[in-house]
């Protein structure tokens, strides 16, 4: 299977919305990891997160993720905002990753457009 997502260079990070996430979730599983960089209260809270997302905090958790991981893989990075997915996608691409995006506006966009989330 080719690339399931066409990132947008927006400031030099590739950047997709949150619609193209959740119209194309079926498709991820195999084939995208969808990785959430909030800290693990975060992720279960208000906001909740995405089914089939993996948390893997921004920071050194993050950084031995990328160290192990195949730079041919295709990541979708989420956190409340997009900031901090934003840093991860620029790190991913320093270490080498091809196919690492950023999914704009985080989990406050997704909520804003209803999409649904799970919460522990």
């Amino acid at each position: 299977m080719g690339q399931v997502f066409s990132p947008q260079i927006i400031q030099g990070i590739p950047e997709i919305n949150c619609d193209e996430v959740f119209e194309k979730l079926d498709k991820l599983v195999g084939h995208v990891k969808l990785i959430d960089v909030r800290r693990s209260d975060e992720f279960n809270a208000e906001l909740g997160h995405i089914h089939g997302a993996e948390l893997i905090t921004l920071g050194p958790d993050l950084i031995e993720f990328l160290n192990s991981e195949n730079k041919d893989q295709e990541i979708v990075f989420v956190c409340r905002s997009g900031g901090r997915s934003g840093s991860a996608t620029f790190e991913s691409a320093r270490l080498g990753f091809k196919k690492t995006m950023n999914m704009t506006g985080g989990m406050l966009a997704w909520n804003a457009l209803k999409l649904p989330i799970i919460k522990a």
